[in-house]
């Protein structure tokens, strides 16, 4: 058996950069901010784990196998949890089985990995089955707290959560984190990416932006359709890719090319309603984040048109 600690491969069936990108690393922060392990911002408050996502909504119902990234031994799964994006409203229901629909592994030497958020249904293997790297164990979904569709990895020593891109750090990030961690192939780090996306009803304030206040989630259908991006990071020559699709279809697609990146940008775009009005119904916006061919990051929003 291998000793020490698990030698990690993907722990999806994705390419990084292409079907699939990293949004969040494991908080490396004691307290209460937050930082990844290289001290930048792609983490959340407490995350425990690796967030890899994939490119799209679609790609998740057309089946993306979540992978086992070393070998071992199944030690717990959990296949009953609906495949539902959380909202505040929901998060209390989730409580406890925040993980979602999941599988544990057993590395051996108090080492172990833990896969979240797949779809009902699809968790392939059992407690005691033997695994190889690269085995299909379930297929990404939107169980527990998610909203979007994501494998969420981490991984553990005695219980205690490890960061795999930097399993020696003592707490705090380290700007200088140089190892490979335990990768056996690194997935690169970009430290550019997207805060959110929303609708709004009008080109908002950058501090409405920032503190959340722009966000509408219902309109009516005389108002404009504005879709707003909250971008960190990018470089020169990154590109938005901006859409929103409604009830019939296409409403608009632009991209908007960064030439001139601050640390911070909100972009907006959107369309004056028809002299008709919108058509009532469900709006979801989406902004990529691009750099050439590679996809860095993506948001979604949703908006609901009501008519007067």
């Amino acid at each position: 058996a291998h000793a020490g600690p698990p030698e990690l491969h993907l722990p999806l069936d994705c390419t990084l950069g292409q079907t699939c990108y990293i949004e969040d690393y494991v908080d490396a922060d004691p307290g209460d901010g937050m930082s990844d392990y290289t001290c930048g911002v792609k983490s959340r408050d407490g995350h425990r784990g690796t967030d890899f996502v994939l490119q799209s909504f679609e790609a998740m119902e057309n089946g993306v196998d979540v992978l086992a990234a070393s070998p071992g031994i199944v030690a717990a799964t959990r296949d009953s949890m609906t495949d539902i994006a959380v909202t505040p409203d929901t998060r209390e229901s989730v409580r406890g089985q925040e993980c979602g629909n999941a599988v544990r592994i057993d590395h051996g030497d108090g080492w172990q990995t833990l896969y979240c958020h797949m779809q009902k249904g699809s968790v392939a293997v059992q407690t005691g089955d033997h695994v190889s790297a690269g085995d299909p164990l379930g297929r990404v979904g939107l169980s527990g707290l998610s909203n979007i569709p994501h494998v969420h990895l981490s991984v553990l020593k005695d219980g205690k959560m490890v960061d795999p891109f930097a399993p020696n750090a003592t707490g705090t990030c380290d700007a200088h984190a140089g190892d490979d961690g335990l990768w056996i192939d690194p997935p690169v780090y970009d430290k550019a990416g997207l805060f959110t996306a929303g609708f709004s009803t009008s080109v908002p304030s950058f501090d409405a932006v920032q503190s959340g206040a722009a966000r509408v989630t219902n309109s009516n259908a005389d108002e404009p359709l504005v879709l707003y991006a909250h971008a960190f990071h990018a470089q020169p020559g990154d590109v938005l890719d901006v859409s929103a699709i409604g009830p019939n279809g296409t409403v608009f697609q632009t991209t908007i090319t960064l030439e001139d990146p601050k640390a911070q940008l909100f972009r907006a775009y959107g369309r004056k309603a028809p002299s008709t009005g919108w058509p009532e119904g469900d709006y979801r916006g989406m902004v990529r984040l691009l750099r050439g061919d590679e996809l860095i990051a993506w948001r979604h929003a949703d908006i609901t048109v009501i008519s007067r």
